[in-house]
């Protein structure tokens, strides 16, 4: 009696671990309250982004990671956020130099990463998106990418009892709308802060850098930290960096949106927090490694519309050695293996 007791609690309790697991996005993707907690590094700035208009939930935020990694997004079911913006890149893309869509379309541009996104004016290289809630549609809607529209994706997550459940989940509401699913979005992409890097604990008087890396941040404060302002290595402008225009991409940048001749060849500056990781190189992913990039500074072909600032650059060979080293300083690990931003499987 006692044995055949043993056997049917055995029995239950594995049946109530599969229902858990079956029923549960994953259980090794638990999200807390304190998962989701909105930490401002020492020395960042006050965030653009307002979280008090999209407090974080876990229940948001785990709905957001699901559509971030879900093709549903696309036409065809076959490309998500996720599949450009790849974790182990830092949320870009090292697979291709210029971004992939559906049906094998390649694009014009090289995927930027995703980080510190809250601190962002404007989004892509052009500046095109405003406002981190919008910046999903620019990839959803466009012909190339996901090539689908707002409209079709809410029918569909709507046919879809899971997506029911979490957006009733996040939101209280069964109603899916493309206001909710866009902010459960930027819960997601919104809380992806870099801010541990060697650099950072270096700042933080938490560890030390050799020779070479410290010349190489008095080279960089002296000679890049204009545009790639500190701590978060971007000043958020547009310029022209002295790159000759792609013949075949025809690429003319912020010019694109604004029509204006002054912004002809202005591309956004990117931070370069994590840039060991983000190769290939500048909007086009022209160049495959730092060394690459470095060199075009000190030696590139600079044209009158060049930014001045850029002009005045002047490295030897050891400079430049110098302030690579620097610059892999600002890889992120804690960020890059944090679990919290990996695919649910």
């Amino acid at each position: 009696m006692k044995n055949k007791f043993t056997i049917v609690s055995i029995f239950t309790l594995a049946f109530c671990v599969f229902t858990a697991f079956i029923n549960s996005e994953n259980p090794y993707f638990i999200i807390t309250k304190k998962d989701v907690e909105l930490k401002i590094p020492k020395g960042f700035p006050k965030p653009i982004y307002k979280f008090k208009l999209n407090q974080p939930t876990p229940e948001g935020f785990i709905l957001g990671r699901k559509l971030f990694y879900d093709p549903i997004l696309s036409k065809d079911s076959s490309i998500s956020c996720g599949s450009c913006h790849q974790r182990i890149a830092a949320f870009a893309h090292i697979d291709h130099t210029l971004s992939h869509g559906i049906n094998g379309l390649i694009g014009n541009r090289n995927v930027p990463p995703i980080q510190n996104m809250i601190w962002q004016t404007n989004f892509m290289w052009d500046g095109g998106i405003n406002h981190l809630d919008l910046q999903p549609i620019a990839p959803i809607t466009n012909a190339i990418e996901m090539n689908e529209n707002l409209k079709h994706v809410i029918q569909k997550l709507q046919c879809n009892n899971n997506y029911k459940i979490l957006f009733n989940r996040a939101f209280y509401d069964t109603i899916i709308t493309s206001e909710k699913m866009l902010k459960a979005i930027s819960q997601f992409v919104g809380l992806m802060i870099s801010a541990n890097s060697r650099y950072d604990k270096f700042m933080r008087k938490e560890d030390t850098l050799s020779q070479q890396e410290l010349n190489g941040l008095k080279l960089f404060r002296l000679h890049c930290a204009a545009c790639h302002k500190e701590p978060l290595f971007t000043d958020n402008t547009f310029r022209n960096n002295g790159l000759l225009t792609d013949t075949s991409l025809k690429d003319f940048g912020r010019f694109a949106i604004t029509g204006l001749e002054k912004d002809k060849m202005k591309f956004k500056v990117p931070s370069l927090r994590n840039i060991e990781m983000t190769y290939p190189y500048m909007h086009d992913g022209r160049f495959r490694n730092l060394k690459q990039v470095v060199n075009h500074y000190a030696k590139g072909i600079f044209l009158n519309e060049t930014d001045e600032l850029i002009r005045k650059i002047n490295l030897s060979e050891k400079d430049q050695v110098d302030i690579i080293s620097f610059l892999k300083t600002l890889t992120d690990k804690t960020f890059l293996y944090d679990i919290r931003f990996a695919e649910p499987l």
